[in-house]
C-alpha cells in the first residue's frame, strides 16, 4: 500500500478577534482537517485558506476632472488570491465621474473574476 502524503501549514485565524492558532492538514491533496479553531467558522477558514484562498481587494480609482481626487473601492466579494495583481491592474487607469454615491458599481466583471468594482465612499465633486 502507498503511504500517504501528509503537508501541514499553521495559520492565525482572522474571522473575529479571538485568532485561533489553527493547524490545517492536508492529506494526499485532497483530505483536509483543521484543529485548534474555536467555532465553524476558523474550521470552514483554514480549510478555504488552503485549497483556495481568496481576499477582498480595496483600492482606489481617480475623479475625472479633479486632479487630486480619488474615491476609495473594493471587490463587491472576494476574489482568487491570484487575481489580485490583475485586478489592480485593471483599477490603475480607471477615471469615474461625478456624482458618485457608496455602492455605485465603478467597474463590473473586474479581471474575468464576475466580482464588481463598487464605491466606498461618495463624492460629489
Amino acid at each position: 500500500m502507498a503511504e500517504k502524503n501528509t503537508t501541514q501549514k499553521e495559520l492565525t485565524c482572522i474571522c473575529c478577534p479571538v485568532g485561533c492558532a489553527l493547524t490545517v492538514t492536508i492529506v494526499d491533496d485532497s483530505s483536509v482537517t483543521v484543529t485548534g479553531n474555536r467555532c465553524p467558522r476558523g474550521a470552514a477558514y483554514g480549510e478555504k485558506e488552503v485549497t483556495n484562498p481568496t481576499r477582498i481587494v480595496t483600492s482606489t480609482v481617480r475623479v475625472t476632472g479633479y486632479p487630486d481626487a480619488v474615491v476609495s473601492v473594493k471587490t463587491a466579494s472576494d476574489i482568487p488570491k491570484g487575481r489580485i495583481d490583475d485586478c489592480m491592474k485593471a483599477l490603475a487607469d480607471v477615471n469615474v465621474a461625478a456624482p458618485i454615491h457608496v455602492g455605485d458599481i465603478i467597474l463590473e466583471n473586474v479581471a474575468d473574476t464576475g466580482v464588481n468594482i463598487v464605491a466606498t465612499r461618495s463624492f460629489r465633486g
